[in-house]
């Protein structure tokens, strides 16, 4: 009969058990007295993620020691479902190699990350269990923990800023066309063979053609007369001022039936930055002596007595360099009306490539209305002139169609970048998510790369990084960066204009700042200036609380 009892004992003992443990899975499935935070409460896309924290507070009681339990979070959004890190926990009294929760109580906090999907704009974050005990399952609903997301940042212009350098190409060219007389040693005569020279005869025929040319006007001659460095200062003064009388006198002559607009008469003295010219150049033996004097005395009495004291190099001096001091200058300045756009055109057409300069080709590239014949006119140029601007420009052609690495490579063929140069190949260095070179670069830019380090800050998802690169900054994405960092007094102060996205933006800063008729009335003007925003506002969860 004890035996018996005993035995019942047992079995009544089992049962207590049992009902238990069914009580205590019971409560875990009913997930109930449970506090479940996350941050951020909405969801937010940051650098093309969705980045959440989950904080799990379990009463004491509530975890089975002998329990073990799946924890699936899910993205749940229009068009699909995305599924994070399968989260394993376990009870006290469980030998695995789950998390353990204490039956006395425990806190919780796991970090997710969800890859953002185009619908993720839309969507809800929720929790899916199901409990483990003794080969059995026990399913637990699903916890909507958080709401989501927002994608403000997507709104920013993440291809980086850029501008095409400009082709150089002039409405008006100044040019000079020049004739030279030369005079005997202390002569002011303008002897008749001068002009025969090449010189005044190559001067007098280019006015008689540029004063038929109707895309040129002639403007002002300057008469420039000098004296070689030798008699003495103050004397070649005068015969430099004498030379400068019959040189404009011979110009009456050879521009008879010219008109000027004006014409100025220089008389220089002494020539000696031409003689240090003319020496430099020369193939005197001793020339590094006769620098080596110039450069040692500034008096020009003591230059000259200086260089006659070297007897042999004075000969040859007064022989090769001298006679080409004691001169005048006529040169005359013109104003060359260049071709138009339409008249470039047609001469490309017509004529080819052949007969055009650098800045002509620049120019026709960006004529251009196709990109393949943009591409193809700097390709020309790069060919012909080895052209870094082509170059540039092509670089930016193809980083405006996608092509990074290809624009990459041109960049890369600089030999002397600029401040442009480096700053598009931060951008390049950017878009590869090498935010090291990308910095680099825009720092060795200076103030042009300010917007794009903005950009790259928004893209890495450093939002407090990103306000502080666009202080002092305007535009679209200077307000973004401030939304995005909590300033939007910032962000309404930094937008400017009235395009669609600009107006978009304002009605998210309305929204965030609680007037609602203000939002309603920017997303009209934005929705109405680009379809494709106001289809986007259906489902921005900026704008949630105007649906209320």
């Amino acid at each position: 009969m004890k035996r018996i009892l005993t035995y019942s004992a047992l079995i009544a003992l089992a049962l207590i058990s049992s009902s238990c443990a069914k009580s205590r899975l019971e409560q875990m499935q009913l997930a109930k007295d449970i506090d479940i935070k996350c941050t951020p409460e909405v969801l937010e896309i940051v650098a093309g993620k969705i980045p959440a924290t989950v904080s799990v507070t379990c009463p004491k009681g509530y975890f089975h020691p002998k329990a073990t339990m799946d924890v699936q979070p899910v993205l749940v959004y229009e068009g699909g479902e995305l599924e994070g890190r399968l989260l394993q926990y376990q009870g006290d009294k469980v030998k695995d190699n789950y998390k353990v929760v204490s039956s006395d109580g425990a806190t919780i906090t796991e970090k997710l990350v969800f890859p953002y999907k185009p619908g993720c704009e839309k969507a809800r974050l929720e929790l899916r269990s199901v409990i483990h005990f003794k080969d059995k399952d026990y399913p637990v609903d699903a916890i909507k923990v958080a709401d989501g997301c927002l994608a403000t940042y997507m709104l920013a212009d993440l291809g980086g800023v850029y501008e095409n350098k400009p082709d150089g190409y002039q409405p008006i060219l100044y040019r000079t066309t020049e004739g030279r007389i030369l005079y005997d040693v202390n002569s002011d005569k303008v002897n008749k063979e001068q002009f025969e020279t090449n010189s005044m005869v190559n001067y007098k025929n280019s006015l008689d053609y540029l004063k038929e040319d109707e895309r040129t006007t002639i403007k002002g001659t300057q008469i420039v007369a000098y004296a070689s460095p030798e008699g003495g200062k103050e004397y070649n003064a005068k015969l430099s001022d004498k030379r400068a009388d019959t040189a404009q006198k011979a110009l009456d002559k050879v521009a008879a039936d010219v008109e000027f607009t004006g014409t100025e008469v220089k008389s220089i003295g002494q020539d000696w930055d031409g003689f240090k010219e003319a020496v430099s150049k020369s193939n005197i033996e001793d020339k590094d002596l006769i620098l080596r004097v110039l450069s040692m005395y500034s008096d020009p009495a003591v230059r000259e007595s200086e260089i006659r004291n070297l007897s042999q190099i004075y000969s040859e001096i007064n022989k090769k360099v001298f006679p080409e001091l004691r001169r005048a200058r006529l040169v005359t300045s013109t104003e060359w009306r260049n071709y138009n756009d339409e008249e470039l055109l047609q001469l490309a057409d017509e004529k080819g490539l052949d007969r055009f300069d650098e800045p002509s080709v620049l120019r026709l590239a960006t004529l251009a209305e196709t990109p393949e014949s943009k591409e193809t006119l700097y390709k020309y140029a790069i060919s012909k002139f080895n052209s870094d601007t082509a170059r540039y420009n092509l670089a930016m052609l193809y980083l405006d169609q996608g092509k990074t690495s290809l624009g990459g490579a041109y960049l890369s063929k600089i030999k002397e970048p600029d401040e442009e140069v480096l700053n598009a190949t931060g951008v390049v260095a950017m878009r590869n998510d090498d935010y090291e070179l990308a910095a680099d670069c825009f720092e060795k830019a200076g103030a042009i790369s300010k917007e794009n380090e903005t950009v790259m800050n928004i893209r890495k998802g450093d939002y407090a990084a990103a306000a502080k690169s666009a202080e002092g900054l305007t535009g679209d994405n200077a307000a973004i960066a401030m939304l995005l960092n909590g300033n939007v007094d910032g962000a309404a102060a930094a937008l400017k204009g009235d395009g669609a996205r600009t107006e978009y933006l304002r009605a998210i800063v309305a929204a965030r700042r609680g007037q609602a008729a203000e939002a309603r009335k920017r997303l009209e003007a934005a929705s109405a200036a680009d379809k494709a925003l106001g289809d986007r506002a259906a489902n921005d969860i900026e704008f949630a609380t105007l649906a209320n």
